[in-house]
């Protein structure tokens, strides 16, 4: 005989799949080039209020470094490679980003609506 009665096993089953659920939820993916020092595209749109995995492919032979003071990031991304920033939830607005070691070329916004 168990030692937990079968309610509480109910519970505890439960409270497993809502955590199984919520793992399994997958958030927005948004794909962001680095090509000739420019961000492109250099306008994403993504849906306010939700937590964002941006994945940024540097394909450019040198490094770059992704920031933005609004979205409180930088990260640099060796050439050739690629970074994953989370982002998020955002609230409606614009938030501009830009390459630190090509700021004249490399720049764009993120749009959260």
């Amino acid at each position: 005989m168990s030692k937990y009665p079968v309610a509480c096993m109910g519970k505890f089953l439960l409270l497993i799949l809502f955590a199984c659920l919520s793992l399994g939820a997958a958030r927005p993916e948004i794909k962001l080039e680095i090509r000739d020092h420019l961000f492109l595209p250099s306008e994403l749109v993504v849906p306010a209020n939700t937590k964002i995995k941006l994945i940024v492919y540097n394909r450019d032979p040198t490094p770059e470094e992704f920031e933005s003071y609004e979205l409180n990031r930088e990260k640099v991304i060796m050439g050739g490679q690629k970074a994953i920033i989370f982002i998020g939830p955002l609230k409606p607005g614009e938030y501009p980003f830009f390459g630190e070691f090509n700021p004249k070329t490399a720049q764009g916004k993120i749009i959260a609506e």
